[in-house]
């Protein structure tokens, strides 16, 4: 009797154990410690003197622009005159020892060829060329822009798996589809670890217009946690309407029910991407921006073996340009939209793979979303999913998604830009008047789908990216995104090391990338792919606090602080260093470049002698981001930029003419009012530039008094104080 009732009791206790133990993990995994990049504070910390004061840290330096062409030409010797095919011949005599021209020859050391050249500074090909440089491959990259100069600098600023993407692989039962979410969110979390200083957790509300529809969206946000796993930061959870409200004021009020609120990364992409470059760079990679590639080279049996290239910054000067041979045992082509033309090169009749697709963004002040909190809209007027985003104390709105033709600076239709605010009008409050004059900027950028050349069916698009051969040895890799260029580089580094049968070997006398000697803060280089660990510049001695410092011991600008922090991290540090004193009591130093952004000259200096920037146009574009933040503030700062430049480079009359136009020109790109665009640098430091147009007269309310008078005031007669009273000698 009594072990009857003993077990009656136990199994009640058991499903409750069980209930208990199965809540207990289902708390653990939603409320769990996490580490969130950025927040552990610096692996490398500032170091400091007895005293508490701080003694700025030595960093490595890289090779300079012309060190680099000039190693550039040690693979093969320069080719002086005379039409292509002689001088691609001459340079190959040269290296042979049999130059015709009686040339002595060089040492066949400093003619060994390069292991890879890589063509395109993108995202994709700096992050190439890192993989490369961190496996003790010998590398080099050319770009005949800038990096960043095309699709990696216009991108919605993502770090994202895709939550659009996964709803697909669920109901079209789409294993691929899932296979490449999975993938996204892995490299998020090494996106995020790299480079916490350009990346951040951004969380995103998802607006709930019905009740029935919460189920749905509940579950395909926790999906979405489950899926990203370890690799996850915050869990998604939901916001009833007050709330929603509250951390989103400008959402419309009357269709709303409440809002899911999920979690994915945001980055600052250009910066990103001269990250990467540079850190190759130190990494024993020759990169060099604004270098053309004008053809490709064969050896006997038709296989490639390097290319011939231009230094596009001669003819900027006014000088002959000079071609030269590079000379690699494997060329990679990382060109995203631009690779058909690449192919072309390599074999004139190839079939085109790239379907380039417009993808328009526009900026809009800051006040029109929270400083920390995005929104997606799933369902849009046609279907395409749009996203409002805050960046750099601006909002982004985008993006549309159309075919369109290449061209280098893609130019925002208009009509694009009226059907993004005219989604925007739907899901804000209709007390915000939504105008096209609060457009500061937009943009166009030039998606590159790929269509695999060796499929059956030539026509379909490749989900996510592609690697090709072609029979000549030309290595393709195209597609993909932002999120995944990590895995895109290995991808590609692994097929070329196959392909072209190079020994990749362990770097044993890496760069003290953080500077310090103390700290061993590089990733284990053994030979192979390391890219997951191995942090960029920058990253080691950042810190959320590190604003603090920088403040305390330069006297920056609180705003201006933690700007340099989280655009270079500890390099933050050689920015400030670099930065005019002001002759004020504070800020002591820091001379803005524009009243409205924290940009500040030091930066300019830094792109220069730190970052390869050889262009008006790579610092207010891709060092700073004044042109893609507001068109026309980096219009009225562009005559201090070029100013800056000159001194530092050296500018002669000419070159800053040529800068000026070059510069106007990539600013129509960039949404400069056509009202703007006749401008000259005398009409812009005579203060033309700020003079509001006719239309923008309209915008605010610029010179009306005030509509009410106080009733104190009106009891004054001119002149009176109403401090004082009205027997007071001091109003008689």
């Amino acid at each position: 009797m009594a072990s009857r009732y003993s077990r009656r009791l136990v199994k009640p206790l058991l499903y409750a154990a069980a209930a208990g133990t199965a809540g207990g993990v289902v708390l653990y995994i939603s409320y769990r410690p996490r580490n969130i990049p950025g927040s552990a504070g610096a692996v490398v910390p500032t170091p400091t003197a007895e005293d508490g004061t701080f003694i700025p840290p030595r960093f490595p330096r890289i090779k300079t622009r012309d060190q680099q062409i000039a190693d550039l030409k040690r693979s093969v010797g320069s080719t002086g005159g005379g039409s292509l095919t002689r001088k691609v011949k001459e340079s190959y005599d040269n290296v042979r020892g049999q130059s015709q021209s009686g040339a002595v020859e060089e040492d066949p050391k400093n003619l060994e060829p390069y292991d890879l050249l890589i063509v395109g500074g993108g995202a994709t090909g700096s992050g190439i060329a890192l993989d490369a440089a961190t496996r003790g491959l010998k590398v080099a990259l050319v770009e005949r822009d800038d990096f960043a100069a095309g699709t990696s600098s216009k991108s919605t600023k993502l770090v994202h798996g895709g939550v659009r993407y996964l709803e697909k692989a669920v109901w079209e039962l789409d294993w691929k589809q899932y296979e490449l979410v999975k993938e996204a969110l892995r490299e998020r979390k090494y996106f995020l670890h790299t480079a916490p200083h350009l990346s951040m957790w951004l969380p995103i509300m998802l607006p709930v217009q019905h009740w029935w529809q919460t189920p749905y969206f509940w579950g395909g946000t926790k999906f979405y946690d489950f899926l990203a796993g370890s690799e996850g930061i915050e869990s998604s959870y939901f916001l009833p309407k007050s709330k929603a409200l509250d951390a989103f004021p400008m959402l419309r009020k009357d269709n709303l029910f409440g809002a899911l609120v999920y979690y994915d990364g945001a980055h600052n992409d250009s910066r990103m991407n001269i990250s990467i470059a540079t850190t190759a760079a130190l990494y024993g990679a020759t990169v060099v921006n604004h270098m053309e590639v004008t053809g490709l080279t064969k050896d006997a049996s038709g296989k490639l073996n390097g290319a011939v290239v231009k230094d596009v910054i001669k003819s900027k000067n006014g000088k002959p340009d000079e071609q030269f041979v590079i000379r690699a045992k494997g060329v990679i082509n990382a060109t995203g939209p631009f690779c058909d033309s690449i192919r072309k090169l390599d074999e004139p009749g190839e079939q085109e793979i790239v379907a380039p697709s417009s993808g328009v963004h526009v900026v809009l002040p800051g006040y029109y979303s929270p400083a920390d909190m995005g929104l997606i809209d799933p369902s849009s007027s046609d279907g395409r999913v749009i996203f409002f985003l805050p960046w750099q104390g601006n909002t982004i709105a985008g993006t549309t998604d159309a075919p369109t033709e290449i061209s280098e600076q893609p130019i925002a239709g208009e009509d694009e830009i009226r059907w993004i605010l005219n989604e925007i009008k739907s899901y804000l409050a209709p007390d915000i008047n939504v105008r096209r004059g609060d457009v500061l900027a937009a943009w166009s950028g030039i998606r590159p789908l790929v269509k695999d050349p060796k499929a059956k069916n030539t026509e379909s698009l490749v989900r996510n990216h592609l690697v090709t051969v072609s029979d000549s040895g030309l290595l393709t890799c195209a597609g993909g995104k932002w999120t995944t260029y990590r895995q895109m580089a290995e991808d590609a580094v692994d097929e070329a090391i196959k392909h072209f049968e190079l020994q990749t070997s362990p770097l044993l006398t890496a760069p003290r990338v953080s500077g310090s000697e103390m700290v061993n803060d590089a990733a284990p280089l053994d030979g192979t792919c390391q890219t997951h660990q191995v942090r960029l510049i920058g990253a080691h001695g950042y810190s959320k606090t590190l604003f603090i410092n920088l403040i305390q011991h330069f006297g920056l600008e609180t705003e201006v602080a933690k700007h340099l922090c989280q655009s270079y991290g500890d390099r933050a540090w050689t920015v400030a260093a670099l930065s005019s004193p002001t002759e004020e009591r504070f800020p002591v130093r820091g001379r803005r470049i524009s009243a409205l952004y924290p940009f500040i000259d030091g930066e300019v200096r830094y792109a220069i002698r730190h970052e390869y920037a050889q262009t008006a146009v790579d610092v207010l574009a891709r060092r700073t981001r004044l042109s893609f933040l507001n068109a026309q503030a980096a219009l009225e700062a562009l005559p201090k930029v070029i100013d800056l430049m000159a001194e530092e480079l050296k500018w002669d009359r000419k070159r800053k003419e040529v800068e000026w136009k070059d510069t106007m020109t990539f600013l129509a790109s960039m949404g400069l009012p056509k009202s703007k665009l006749s401008m000259t640098r005398k009409d812009v430091e005579s203060g033309k530039a700020g003079f509001p147009t006719e239309y923008e007269r309209k915008l605010y309310s610029r010179h009306d008094g005030p509509a009410d008078t106080l009733e104190s005031d009106s009891k004054l007669k001119p002149g009176q104080n109403p401090g004082l009273g009205y027997d007071s000698p001091a109003n008689k």
